[in-house]
């Protein structure tokens, strides 16, 4: 995803913080990870849910946008329940 500037919610941070994630593997999702749903209509600006792969970890990172700042707001993110998305953690199904 491309943006200019990088935002941490405190959210973010501590759920970061409980989960063993650091900066740089949010960087590494942002920078390489997929975009598998997209919410046109949150606000105040449009989210993603991105996947990305930490080793063989994988991690779910929702990311909200200012396309006009280039501006990239970290929202939170977790490694998704087994039971609750597909085998490749792209389709939730509970």
């Amino acid at each position: 995803m491309d943006c200019n500037n990088l935002v941490f919610s405190e959210h973010i941070i501590s759920q970061m913080f409980k989960r063993n994630i650091s900066v740089d593997d949010v960087k590494g999702i942002l920078e390489v990870g997929e975009i598998i749903m997209t919410y046109p209509d949150d606000k105040p600006y449009p989210s993603y849910l991105m996947l990305g792969f930490l080793n063989k970890r994988p991690l779910h990172l929702v990311v909200a946008k200012n396309n006009q700042a280039g501006l990239c707001i970290m929202v939170t993110v977790y490694e998704p329940d087994k039971n609750s998305w597909s085998l490749d953690f792209k389709i939730k199904i509970r």
